[in-house]
């Protein structure tokens, strides 16, 4: 079995100093110049999670060497104003984030030193704008991965948390106000189950998925949410690769991956129980003698997406329903869904349960 450990120490310690040698030419700028290249990352970085067709941005008209007492370089001013996806990108289809991605790496190419610092600087500052600005922030938390399992989805309890069996979702709860004396207690807008989390505004489930929000289609919009989240930090790694050692990035990578998996896992098999109770209900008002086809929801750990498990359990027809279809549709499908190479190993084990929780809701119906 070949070693890659030192491969992978290698690629991370050369991912680290890149990032280093960006943020110390960043922070060598004059304020003013820092401030140009946010205002012009703002443009790019929105352009780029917008996918619009294209951008135009500017490089500042100096910048200044990573050194003691670094050399201030001019940048051409022919060379300072950017368009990326121009007419012939449109016409090829070019992703802009690649085509981005590509200029960026043209100018830091370029023999002009100004221009090569500036399109460095250019990208430390777009990455930069994704991952601390965009993105909200959220308190410390400890994951712990499930059995079989390599990601940490399961937050850990704080043994100091309140419990109630009343308290609803809209609740306040009261937490002591800390070293502030005379201050008395804290109100926190979120059940204890929620606060587990990194951003408990985003989250719709309890661990026995039960539903914490007012409707299901408020439950899918936290999703989208997360999913966004983890969209705009993976799109500022396809960019800066070396934002993989940045400490709020992997703080809120962190955070927010075990929290969308979680709370996705728990919107599936809520909308699966769901899709249980409308099937006893259409079978017990006979509606479903014509055939029964079934989209089950599940959350794909790989993709980091919402997805569903399309299968027939009553062909199209005047079939009588009967539960002992539903149960053996089920376990059709989890001898297939137990061979389905393009799932992990994780989203497998995922959709399984879910079939078995089927499955079990129609043994007792037979």
């Amino acid at each position: 079995m070949p070693d890659f450990s030192n491969v992978t120490s290698e690629a991370s310690s050369q991912l680290r100093q890149d990032y280093e040698q960006a943020q110390n030419l960043f922070q060598a700028q004059p304020v003013i110049v820092q401030r140009f290249l946010q205002q012009q990352a703002t443009q790019v970085a929105d352009a780029l999670l917008q996918h619009l067709p294209q951008v135009r941005f500017s490089l500042p008209d100096r910048v200044t060497e990573a050194k003691q007492n670094g050399k201030v370089l001019n940048v051409p001013a022919g060379q300072r104003e950017q368009l990326i996806g121009g007419l012939m990108d449109r016409l090829t289809r070019v992703d802009l984030r690649q085509a981005c991605r590509q200029r960026l790496a043209e100018l830091e190419q370029n023999p002009n030193s100004g221009v090569s610092l500036a399109g460095a600087l250019m990208r430390y500052a777009t990455c930069i704008h994704m991952v601390h600005v965009l993105l909200p922030g959220g308190k410390g938390v400890t994951y712990f991965a499930a059995d079989g399992e390599e990601i940490p989805t399961i937050p850990v309890k704080d043994e100091m948390e309140p419990e109630s069996a009343i308290t609803a979702a809209s609740d306040a709860i009261a937490e002591e106000s800390g070293s502030e004396a005379g201050r008395g207690e804290l109100l926190v807008p979120f059940v204890p189950a929620a606060r587990r989390f990194y951003l408990p505004q985003w989250v719709a489930f309890d661990d026995k998925y039960n539903l914490l929000v007012n409707s299901v289609n408020e439950a899918e919009a936290h999703i989208a949410s997360m999913e966004r989240y983890l969209e705009i930090l993976h799109a500022a790694v396809h960019l800066a690769p070396y934002m993989v050692v940045d400490t709020v990035y992997r703080e809120k990578r962190y955070g927010m991956l075990g929290q969308l998996i979680n709370q996705g896992r728990a919107l599936a098999i809520f909308e699966t129980r769901e899709i249980i109770a409308t099937i006893k209900k259409r079978a017990a008002a006979n509606d479903l003698n014509r055939g029964l086809s079934l989209s089950l929801p599940f959350f794909d750990d790989q993709n980091l997406k919402m997805s569903t498990h399309d299968f027939e359990i009553i062909p199209a027809g005047r079939i009588m329903f009967v539960p002992a279809f539903v149960v053996r549709a089920a376990r059709e499908e989890k001898a297939k869904v137990a061979q389905d190479t393009r799932l992990n190993a994780s989203t497998r084990r995922h959709l399984l349960a879910a079939l078995s929780i089927l499955e079990d809701a129609f043994i007792a119906s037979r």
